[in-house]
């Protein structure tokens, strides 16, 4: 698969919902402690989400990386644009930004 559409399905995969989070595993069996984390602070908000296993998108996996200019897993996106990973989703989570943001974005009531 070539870069570009590597890139496109990244973008067709942020278009598809206002929320995205790239993460290793699942929100139900997420496979690393920060994927865990940050599915964590949106399930206690009950945000709408899509999640994107990137072990399940090895491709994927390394070129998001260069798409989003974050090295590492979990990526949130909130209308195609990165909030950040664990560290500054779970800080967002605790003084209330991420609700904002996601209230914003629609995918909590």
């Amino acid at each position: 698969m070539s870069e570009t559409d590597i890139t496109q399905r990244i973008r067709e995969q942020l278009d598809a919902a206002p929320v995205v989070l790239f993460m290793k595993g699942t929100p139900d069996f997420p496979q690393c402690g920060f994927s865990a984390q940050t599915a964590a602070a949106l399930r206690a908000l009950k945000a709408q989400y899509r999640h994107v296993n990137i072990f399940e998108e090895p491709e994927l996996r390394e070129a998001l990386k260069s798409y989003s200019n974050w090295p590492t897993y979990p990526q949130l996106y909130v209308k195609g644009e990165l909030v950040g990973g664990c560290d500054i989703v779970v800080e967002m989570y605790r003084n209330g930004e991420l609700q904002s943001l996601l209230q914003e974005a629609g995918a909590i009531g």
